[in-house]
């Protein structure tokens, strides 16, 4: 492509980032907004009780249960089971919650549940939490159907069943997060940082952060207290501006036109998409994601020219808007916790963390993680924070670890 549309200046991208701090404003007033801003009824420990945890972990069509030990002076996440199942969540004929939960029991039942009685539950689907724990699924994305779930909680009806179908289940309490949040509450064990983003960018992307509740004007006034809510805000959805025609046709022709635009610009799922559509007329292997795009990049001989230059080009253009939307979630922070100098995010997703960490990978493109920070540090100056420090880490089994602190947390009830 002679012209490069995925290109976005300084000043467009400080519009992204104002534009969803206004969004995340409007999120926080009222339900059912772009940016839902769906707060978690759990306050996260930062020394959570002696105990063992199963954890369970539901992520694109990925299911991992393990049991996570918190006896000891660090959290251990001991070897548990992984399985993939698509044959379930993406069956043509729609498979239901029943089925859903029998293919979990099977899995879970071949672990040592032996003085575990809590659950944590990373479900990385749009829920509604509620203030005992547990979630109610708004709807399924990432093409995904299960009959029998939407506006139903998930928690309770699956410790049930558990139960039910074990002979050795004693569960007594399960508490649900999402996946942006299990990350966030992972991160807490940092004291240094006055406050602290979750970020996901793999498959999907969404980002999680601490609130104090009297900000969060559409609560209960009884939760409206001086204490720090978690909120997902599931900023998959935000609609951005300068999207172009062919993010328009990707939402065209995706399950849910209209919804997750964010999403479908940025995240492993959809920009090797991108390049199907730019070149329609070529042939790409299936299934063409963010994976399949950085090795165009990584081994550039192999590939056609063209190829290679857009491949660099909607890599680079996720990773600023990435960038955007972090300096827009920062702008929410400051203006709500006084005196923040100090910001850690914890950032987990395959694309987050593609290419080499020093800046390279096989000499030939810079790192995704650089590419946000420097575009991020060049916004916060444009919005005169420039002074703060901002840390990114990856965390060690991030979902399964802040999981583990869900379950063993009070609740907000």
């Amino acid at each position: 492509m002679e012209n490069n549309i995925f290109e976005l200046t300084t000043d467009q991208l400080k519009a992204v980032a104002a534009n969803l701090h206004g969004k995340i404003q409007e999120g926080l007033q009222k339900d059912g907004k772009e940016i839902r801003c769906l707060p978690t009824f759990i306050a996260p420990k930062a020394a959570v009780d002696k105990e063992k945890v199963l954890v369970l972990d539901l992520g694109g069509t990925n299911f991992r249960a393990t049991v996570v030990n918190f006896t000891g002076e660090t959290p251990v996440v001991h070897d548990g089971i992984k399985k993939n199942l698509e044959y379930v969540m993406k069956a043509p004929e729609g498979k239901d919650m029943e089925e859903l939960y029998e293919e979990i029991a099977n899995l879970v039942e071949s672990l040592n549940l032996e003085g575990v009685k809590s659950i944590g539950y990373c479900f990385s689907y749009p829920c509604e939490s509620t203030p005992d724990g547990d979630a109610r699924l708004l709807f399924w994305t990432k093409g995904v159907t299960v009959k029998g779930m939407s506006n139903h909680l998930i928690g309770k009806s699956l410790m049930d069943y558990l139960n039910k179908r074990l002979e050795k289940a004693k569960f007594t309490n399960i508490k649900v997060i999402n996946d942006t949040v299990a990350s966030l509450f992972a991160g807490l064990t940092d004291t240094k940082s006055q406050a602290h983003i979750g970020l996901i960018v793999g498959t999907g992307t969404n980002m999680a952060a601490l609130i104090p509740s009297k900000k969060i004007e559409k609560l209960d006034k009884a939760f409206q207290k001086n204490d720090l809510l978690p909120v997902n805000l599931e900023s998959g959805n935000f609609y951005p501006p300068y999207l172009t025609i062919i993010d328009d046709k990707i939402d065209r022709y995706s399950d849910n036109p209209g919804g997750q635009r964010f999403e479908k610009a940025i995240s492993g799922m959809y920009i090797g998409r991108i390049l199907e559509f730019i070149f329609s007329t070529d042939e790409f292997e299936k299934n063409f994601d963010a994976e399949k795009l950085t090795r165009i990049m990584s081994y550039p001989d192999m590939y056609k020219e063209k190829y290679v230059t857009v491949a660099h080009q909607v890599y680079k253009r996720s990773a600023q808007l990435v960038a955007a939307s972090l300096a827009g979630l920062i702008l929410t922070i400051t203006e709500s916790i006084d005196n923040v100098t100090d910001i850690r995010i914890v950032a987990e997703g395959s694309l987050f963390w593609s290419g080499d960490q020093t800046g390279r990978k096989n000499g030939k493109f810079a790192s995704y993680k650089e590419l946000v920070m420097k575009e991020l540090h060049v916004l916060l100056k444009e919005f005169e924070l420039g002074k703060l420090e901002i840390h990114v880490e990856e965390t060690s089994q991030a979902n399964l670890v802040g999981s583990g602190i869900a379950a063993l947390s009070n609740t907000y009830e």
